[in-house]
């Protein structure tokens, strides 16, 4: 894992509406149902046209893949009765974790997820 550094700050006046509205939306879809899919497709598409889009998709793409790396561990605990515990709390990290990307995207941030493996 790399260190917590946070990402480039851009500064807000770079950000427009637009790229501001693809951030939420790349957010959004990860809790209606596409949670890699969804930012994926915005991310490919829009990564070489804005700096804050290619941020924010490689650090919400890096968080979807690592949470579900540490479902998938937790879903093999259950055999174990660890995961029993550890599977309902990874599920309501993500969600929060997701409402704060939400906000920080409508505010023209990057939020860092927290405990993320960074591998984008």
């Amino acid at each position: 894992m790399e260190s917590p550094t946070p990402p480039p700050a851009l500064p807000s006046s770079a950000v427009t509406q637009d790229e501001k509205t693809l951030g939420i939306v790349m957010h959004v879809l990860c809790l209606v149902g596409f949670p890699l899919i969804g930012p994926l497709i915005i991310w490919l598409i829009k990564k070489d046209q804005s700096q804050y889009l290619d941020l924010q998709g490689r650090e919400l793409l890096n968080f979807q893949i690592s949470y579900f790396i540490y479902a998938f561990v937790a879903f093999l605990l259950c055999f174990v009765l660890v995961g029993v515990v550890l599977l309902p709390v990874i599920a309501i990290a993500m969600i929060v974790l997701t409402i704060i990307g939400i906000v920080s995207a409508a505010e023209g941030k990057v939020y860092r997820f927290p405990l993320t493996i960074r591998m984008l």
